[in-house]
């Protein structure tokens, strides 16, 4: 079994009641492929994250719905949600990929207590001083009058 989320977000203008009908519209066209409506949530008028359409709120429909064997109606549902000018954007995504995927991770061992503390053993940090200073380091080389910063310079030297 195939599970789906689609979410439509419509034209923030239109009635409480235009938005009812034309969801019921697209779950009667879906119904009518075979796929069964898990369930429906209208999250209302939502402040968009950047404007569409001049448009800078909007009304948030999402649909949870699953079939067997794919979604034969998903293709129809999508082609009127496109040419519905009344829809701002819309999104489907398959769910059931992603429960088989959380499935499948291995939960991880529990850790032992001195690692959950933070207090790993670091070993001896006094063996740093074989570093020697940093100084005046060899492997740099000419700097071609750039500089201690590094940077290109104008060929001039002031």
């Amino acid at each position: 079994m195939r599970t789906y989320e689609l979410c439509f977000v419509a034209d923030p203008r239109l009635s409480d009641e235009e938005v009812v009908a034309m969801t019921e519209d697209y779950k009667q066209l879906l119904t009518s492929k075979g796929v069964e409506i898990t369930k429906e949530e209208s999250w209302g008028r939502r402040k968009l994250a950047y404007p569409i359409n001049k448009l800078t709120e909007g009304k948030y429909v999402l649909i949870f719905f699953s079939s067997e064997g794919g979604a034969q109606g998903l293709p129809d549902v999508e082609r009127r949600l496109l040419q519905n000018d009344k829809v701002l954007r819309f999104l489907t995504v398959r769910t059931d990929e992603d429960l088989k995927r959380a499935a499948r991770v291995v939960p991880r061992r529990n850790p032992s207590p001195e690692t959950e503390s933070g207090d790993r053993d670091r070993g001896d940090r006094d063996d740093r001083d074989d570093r020697g200073g940093r100084g005046d380091r060899g492997d740099r080389g000419d700097r071609g009058g750039r500089g201690d910063r590094g940077g290109y310079s104008s060929g001039r030297e002031d």
